[in-house]
């Protein structure tokens, strides 16, 4: 294949950083190198050391170039933690042109609006995502470009990003001599990448367990109706085991994955079920507080580490309900 643009991505988690390297030529996609280093200086996936992070991400780079022979300038890159939260808004404008008709310009316009609530003053609105749009009172509209009226509003949620750990991230990617092409939530990049139109459009969830935090997005009717982030993840349920059956972090972790005696099997067990349990019932409680407990058709996709844990598609099934 002929050299064609590269497309790189960048997921700085708290147990690893890791990089994908692809190459775009017309229709085709190839991957020319993955690679991951463990992470330092970030904490419940939000960046607290912004040098520390650099330097892994520069040695990461270098690494990523050598796979793929090809001089990585720019990248995608995630942004995780549980900083991150949802609230609703409302945007009200005046459709501008004289024949009525809505233009694009038109719905940049109210997107815009939804954006001017108060927040906190250490906080920012990274995006907007529109649930629905109203035309001169009509509602449930989800496309309106073209259609004709005088008063054009958008309920929409905005996801907010606490300011100084958007700062962190933003100076550690740049501090690697890198440019940011965008900054993706790590939950809502996972759902594109694991979720069809189809499980968007009937109603879904994504549940990403990672080491230190569980990311939630659930989706209706093809939009993002819910955004949650919890402090918890798999890593939790390795320093429970360390203290459980007191044994280092690194045989933790093996345990975790890999039962060896049926006596061990039971207490450990006992141990990994307890905080699922408390995983799970954050994220049914959440659920429960949008009015979709029980009642996603196209059910929920776990991805992350903790996603690997045994038994943990009947687990959740069992609490979930889906």
């Amino acid at each position: 294949m002929p050299k064609g643009k590269i497309v790189t991505g960048l997921d700085i988690g708290t147990s690893s950083i890791k990089i994908l390297v692809a190459q775009k030529a017309g229709k085709e996609l190839e991957v020319l190198a993955q690679t991951q280093i463990p992470s330092f200086g970030v904490r419940r996936g939000a960046v607290a050391k912004v040098e520390e992070v650099s330097k892994n991400i520069e040695a990461l780079i270098a690494e990523a170039e050598k796979l793929s022979g090809r001089k990585i300038k720019s990248v995608f890159v995630n942004i995780g933690g549980s900083h991150l939260r949802i609230t609703p808004s409302d945007g009200l404008i005046s459709v501008s042109r004289a024949d009525q008709k809505i233009s694009q310009e038109d719905i940049e316009r109210v997107l815009q609006a939804a954006r001017a609530i108060n927040i906190p003053s250490n906080e920012e609105v990274l995006d907007v995502f529109p649930r629905e749009f109203i035309i001169d009172d009509q509602k449930g509209i989800k496309e309106p470009l073209g259609l004709t009226g005088i008063r054009l509003e958008v309920k929409a949620n905005l996801l907010c990003v606490f300011s100084p750990f958007f700062i962190n991230l933003t100076q550690a990617v740049l501090g690697s001599n890198l440019q940011i092409d965008d900054i993706v939530p790590s939950p809502l990049a996972a759902a594109a990448a694991v979720l069809t139109p189809q499980q968007k459009e009937l109603g879904s969830a994504v549940v990403d367990i990672g080491h230190s935090t569980t990311g939630l997005a659930v989706f209706e009717e093809g939009e993002l109706i819910h955004f949650a982030v919890f402090p918890i993840g798999s890593g939790h349920i390795t320093n429970d085991i360390a203290l459980g059956l007191q044994v280092s972090l690194e045989e933790a972790e093996q345990l975790k994955f890999h039962y060896v005696s049926d006596n061990q099997k039971r207490k450990l067990g006992d141990i990994i079920d307890a905080r699922l349990g408390d995983i799970f019932e954050l994220i049914q409680n959440h659920l429960k507080k949008i009015g979709r407990n029980e009642l996603l058709p196209a059910g929920a996709v776990i991805i992350g580490g903790g996603a690997n844990l045994p038994n943990l598609e009947d687990f959740a099934k069992s609490s979930l309900k889906l």
